[in-house]
């Protein structure tokens, strides 16, 4: 199995013109779709982000800071994923509820280099 990273997009307010309970409706989706991940043993973690946050660029010669959305779009949440390969990792993001609730969800679809070929260099892992 690999890892991938399902980085879940979508404009920044989609979800506020959403009743209360559609948004509730949406949470326990997001919910049986990660609980079907961990019962097939594809889950390592998933979590939404804050719609606000910082971007950070530059050098210690001078940083820069400002907004990171300077787009609609913005990553409103991941799932790290154990898959066989790119098209089994596209499969578990097509179930993503995202789909199901907008019109305006995109996933990115991205393994995760585990070491450098280069150098043999391992990243490290959890535990």
């Amino acid at each position: 199995m690999k890892e991938f990273m399902l980085l879940i997009r979508n404009e920044k307010d989609h979800q506020s013109a959403w009743s209360d309970d559609k948004h509730t409706q949406f949470i326990n989706a997001c919910s049986v779709y990660i609980e079907s991940l961990k019962k097939n043993g594809k889950l390592i973690s998933a979590q939404p982000l804050v719609r606000e946050g910082r971007m950070i660029s530059g050098s210690k010669a001078g940083w820069k800071d400002g907004p990171f959305n300077e787009t609609k779009e913005v990553i409103v949440g991941y799932y790290h994923v154990l898959a066989n390969d790119l098209a089994d990792a596209m499969e578990i993001a097509k179930g993503n509820p995202e789909f199901e609730y907008s019109t305006t969800a995109r996933v990115e679809v991205r393994p995760v280099k585990m070491k450098e070929e280069s150098t043999g260099y391992a990243y490290p892992t959890k535990g």
